[in-house]
């Protein structure tokens, strides 16, 4: 574990605290908070930008490591750097439908993982197993099932941080969604095909957000508003949205960001283990997952989850969809950070925070991370002879 008790002086030409930006400061960083921010007139990085660090409510894997393959600690250390790579210093590990056995497993790791101290892991997200079959993607049959006490012996569980859940609501019933809720999880709704009525009595029973908008989920009609329709017109609930340009279409996501209050949408990866590496395909459950590119395809060519990165997604937020840097950080830091309940203590560069920032290059890419203070990843300047 790297010391987080450390006192540093960074100064930068440009830094965006979450609200606003600021020109040519100083950053005071000590035993992993933010201690002042003062002016500076020497030693600035120039062409970069500070900004609050990313947080990933949706993560598989990545460096190499698919979680719900390998649901260990070591996995979740290498997750963590390989997203610290794309400016990521939060995730909520992600198990897809699978076994009670690695569900268990996966809670296990967590919980080590937190008890250890081990920078960027803020919980566990439960992506399945109580999802619908016609709309269930990629997540294999053999394990989609009806919420049971050993499930919820896992849910229960205080020693995992911040506890998410992803279900359908028509296998999922509104007693059982408050059972969850009292049971401290966020409840997230997505791999359904339910109708909008089923949807806005979840959304009553205390479910508070939903899983990559648009993707598996019952579609709006014009007699019929499914899922999306109830997820763009609630307007107390968050979205999360995949944008790599293969899972939402430009004219959806502006239609999202129209439609939802301003701060109710948020960037996910959904990344899968070849992110931050050169693998180009992997074993997963029966079958397996090839690369082409930036899309990620099973063998009956249904997108797999990603290769995105929240680097990447701020950076297409921006070109794509007309938004401003900041608001485009904010959807990948303040907003996630907002929906966990954690913004309190994260996703803004003021005096108290925790120290989680990255630096910018002027094309959106990732320089260098840090995880309460921490520098967690720098890129290798390159040298010419």
């Amino acid at each position: 574990m790297v010391s987080q008790h450390n006192e540093q002086v960074i100064a930068v030409a440009k830094l965006f605290d979450g609200e606003q930006w600021h020109h040519n400061v100083q950053v005071h960083v000590s035993n992993g908070k933010i201690a002042a921010i003062s002016p500076a007139d020497k030693g600035l990085v120039t062409n970069v930008a500070l900004v609050p660090g990313f947080i990933d409510i949706q993560v598989n894997g990545g460096g190499g490591a698919l979680f719900n393959t390998e649901p260990t600690v070591s996995a979740l250390k290498t997750m963590v750097q390989a997203h610290a790579q794309f400016g990521s210093t939060g995730l909520m590990p992600t198990v897809i439908t699978d076994s009670v056995t690695v569900m268990e497993q996966a809670a296990d790791a967590v919980a080590a993982a937190i008890a250890q101290g081990e920078p960027g892991i803020l919980g566990i997200h439960f992506e399945g197993p109580h999802l619908s079959v016609p709309k269930r993607g990629v997540h294999s049959t053999t394990y989609i099932r009806e919420l049971s006490e050993a499930e919820l012996a896992v849910y229960a569980r205080n020693d995992i941080g911040i506890k998410m859940v992803t279900v359908a609501p028509e296998n999922v019933s509104a007693e059982q969604i408050k059972q969850l809720v009292a049971l401290n999880v966020r409840v997230c709704l997505g791999h359904s095909n339910a109708d909008g009525a089923t949807v806005q009595n979840a959304l009553a029973a205390g479910a508070s957000g939903f899983t990559h908008l648009y993707n598996a989920m019952s579609p709006l009609t014009s007699r019929e508003p499914g899922m999306v329709g109830v997820a763009l017109t609630d307007a107390n609930s968050w979205c999360g949205i995949i944008l790599d340009g293969h899972h939402v279409d430009v004219t959806a996501a502006k239609l999202a960001l129209l439609a939802k209050p301003k701060g109710k949408v948020l960037l996910v990866t959904d990344a899968m283990s070849p992110v931050g590496t050169s693998q180009t395909e992997f074993p997963f459950f029966a079958g397996k997952v090839t690369r082409d590119g930036s899309k990620l395809t099973n063998e009956h060519g249904s997108l797999a989850g990603s290769v995105l990165d929240m680097a990447a997604a701020v950076q297409f937020a921006v070109e794509h969809l007309a938004l401003s840097q900041g608001e485009a950080v904010r959807m990948a830091s303040l907003y996630p950070a907002e929906y966990l309940g954690i913004a309190d203590t994260k996703a803004r560069l003021l005096p108290g925070f925790s120290a989680d920032m990255v630096l910018l290059d002027s094309t959106g890419n990732a320089v260098a991370t840090w995880i309460g203070g921490s520098l967690i990843f720098q890129q290798i300047e390159k040298t010419h002879n």
